[in-house]
């Protein structure tokens, strides 16, 4: 049987590293930033700042972490951390990668005035005469 703690101490590391690498030019507090959000979103599956919050486990307030994470936000995108992230993804990308559109994902269910609009099968939905879209002219 595995042991699911030490699993997720484990895989902890890993983003925590990634986070690491990403914001190795940031001050500390950037770095905490970045840390958080990162195992936070990964963690709970969810952007929510209350969801990313409730995965840290910190000693302070909800109300307090959120707040702190808001403030991060609003300042953007650091230069620095948008380099490096290029920087350590560029080397994982192949030179010419091949990029699959699957234009069927988009649908318009209410709609009924739409150019050049083809008959899409929503896999999401049954296939009722709701989840079928016909071309109208």
């Amino acid at each position: 049987m595995l042991n699911s703690t030490s699993i997720t101490y484990q895989m902890k590391r890993e983003i925590l590293t990634f986070s690491n690498k990403i914001s190795r030019k940031l001050t500390r507090p950037e770095k905490k930033f970045m840390a958080d959000m990162t195992y936070g979103m990964l963690a709970s599956g969810s952007c929510l700042l209350t969801d990313v919050v409730d995965q840290l486990h910190e000693n302070t307030k909800k109300v307090n972490s959120v707040e702190r994470l808001t403030r991060h936000l609003n300042k953007g995108i650091l230069n620095n951390a948008q380099q490096s992230y290029l920087s350590l993804i560029r080397k994982w990308a192949p030179k010419n990668p091949i990029i699959h559109i699957d234009d069927s994902d988009v649908t318009k269910p209410d709609g009924y005035k739409f150019e050049a609009l083809g008959i899409v099968r929503d896999g999401s939905e049954s296939t009722s005469a709701k989840s079928m879209l016909y071309r109208l002219q």
